[in-house]
């Protein structure tokens, strides 16, 4: 039996290689004449420089830049194998998991410090960059980047805006005179893990706000902001980011990079797949065991476990879900190819004690579900 072992970390306990030791240790307990392939995987969120960095034996680098408050920190970017593209995670700098849950509020925080990573990679002479756009604790639509690289966000006084989602309803004018060219001679692509538009009801406030902090109110508030830069975007630079797919990653960043820097997005997963060789391998597999920290609704917009079902899903291999807890909607994820989504708590215990015991949760259950595959193959005999 071939089994693709291919999860994405499990946030604030193991990373997506940690995760996978863990599930092929429960594996061959149960079946240890498996061949087991271990391909860790990303889908633009976290993870997504170590999956892209790290699996291509490229080179990771580290500079201070500021996060989602301005204050300073020392964030990493890497350089792939090809020793040619440059992969950020704007998690790095502008990242959910940087604040404490008091400070979560998105009319405050900012993804200046994304900016700052990709001057270090223009200063160093790269023309290539890929941005890992999911874990943001952001929703300023890409205008902190932006200032970042020379843009100005003007008010209705002439003044320039904080690059906040607070500022974004008061935007006026878009002044590029100060914009430094060298973006424009450089590739980005955005490696997005959702493929939310930028606004509405699948918007990037309306679907990720909340966990942001932003209440209901400051949702409608936030979204009406975005909706605002659109309109201005599309006056003043000639681009629609309304209309495009994945245009709400990262609190709007996919927006910006389509706006600002001229960049393209695609899917975090396919990227990641593609670089690693996932397909390839799925397509002569018996099973494919994926992983997450929660899987719910969002989890159908793109994200790595789904995005992984799908391929199995074209070449018939059954994928099952380890998923730390099961959120609202979670059983959607079956009409993209999940065969199975089953949590790995084994009993009633605080979030601090099931990140503790994330690896050993993650063999057990493993072996349960090989023993259960084990059983149904003796019922078929008899």
């Amino acid at each position: 039996m071939k089994i693709i072992i291919a999860p994405q970390n499990f946030k604030g306990s193991l990373t997506a290689y940690d995760a996978a030791v863990a599930i092929e240790k429960g594996v061959l307990e149960t079946c240890p004449d498996a061949q087991t392939i271990l391909i860790p995987v990303a889908d633009g969120g976290d993870g997504t420089l170590d999956a892209l960095v790290t699996g291509t034996d490229g080179a990771i680098y580290e500079c201070e830049v500021s996060d989602p408050l301005g204050r300073e920190i020392l964030a990493n970017w890497g350089v792939m194998g090809d020793g040619v593209t440059v992969v950020i995670e704007m998690a790095r700098a502008s990242g959910l998991a940087l604040l404490e849950r008091a400070e979560r509020d998105p009319f405050v925080t900012s993804t200046y410090g994304v900016g700052q990573l990709i001057l270090e990679a223009i200063n160093e002479g790269y023309k290539k960059i890929i941005i890992g756009l999911g874990g943001s604790a952001t929703n300023d639509g890409g205008i902190g980047m932006a200032q970042c690289l020379g843009y100005r966000f003007i008010d209705e006084y002439g003044n320039p805006v904080m690059p906040t989602g607070k500022s974004l309803n008061a935007i006026k004018k878009i002044d590029l005179s100060n914009v430094d060219e060298r973006i424009f001679e450089t590739q980005f692509i955005g490696a997005s893990d959702v493929t939310n538009m930028l606004c509405g009801e699948e918007g990037a406030a309306a679907i990720f706000g909340p966990q942001k902090g932003a209440t209901e109110e400051g949702i409608k508030s936030l979204d009406n902001g975005l909706r605002n830069l659109a309109e201005i975007i599309l006056r003043d630079l000639k681009i629609d980011v309304l209309t495009t797919v994945s245009s709400g990653a990262a609190g709007g960043l996919g927006a910006g990079i389509l706006a600002f820097l001229k960049g393209e997005l695609h899917s975090g997963i396919d990227m990641v797949a593609g670089t690693l060789g996932l397909e390839n391998n799925i397509e002569s597999s018996d099973l494919i065991i994926t992983g997450e920290g929660q899987t719910d609704r969002s989890s159908i917009f793109d994200k790595g476990p789904v995005g992984v079902a799908k391929i199995g899903a074209k070449y018939g291999v059954p994928t099952v879900i380890l998923t730390g807890s099961l959120g609202k909607g979670y059983r959607q994820v079956y009409r993209y190819g999940v065969t199975a989504v089953i949590p790995i708590s084994d009993r009633p215990m605080r979030f601090e004690v099931s990140l503790q015991r994330t690896r050993q949760l993650l063999q057990s259950t493993a072996e349960r579900v090989m023993r259960l595959l084990v059983l149904g193959e003796n019922i078929n005999r008899n």
